[in-house]
């Protein structure tokens, strides 16, 4: 099941040289209850490109979203990004499952939380 999602982040970093991962601001994980090192998948609104790797947490209220190591040649710098985390819910528990969505604004700050 979806359980969490920053919708429409803007890419504010690409590092190439880079072990692999995504950066995100630290309140926006938290807002999407996204911990630090959690596997994400990363929809590229731009160009279509769907990857996944894991999270790294970045400074508090930066806005960051730095696409690190393979997943920079993925998007640039302005791109819009969906950031989506999964979970698995037996059939009673998935009937109730209300997944956690974070609109942000063009400069990645929280405009609305659902």
């Amino acid at each position: 099941m979806f359980r969490s999602k920053i919708h429409r982040a803007v890419v504010t970093m690409a590092e190439l040289y880079y072990e692999g991962s995504i950066t995100i601001d630290k309140d926006l994980l938290a807002a999407a209850d996204i911990l630090p090192y959690e596997k994400v998948q990363v929809v590229n609104i731009n160009n279509g490109s769907r990857f996944e790797t894991y999270t790294l947490e970045g400074p508090a209220g930066s806005g960051m979203i730095c696409l690190n190591g393979p997943a920079a040649r993925l998007g640039s710098v302005g791109d819009e990004v969906i950031i989506i985390t999964y979970t698995h819910l037996d059939e009673e528990k998935a009937k109730k499952h209300k997944p956690k969505v974070i609109l942000v604004d063009k400069d990645n700050k929280i405009k609305h939380e659902f």
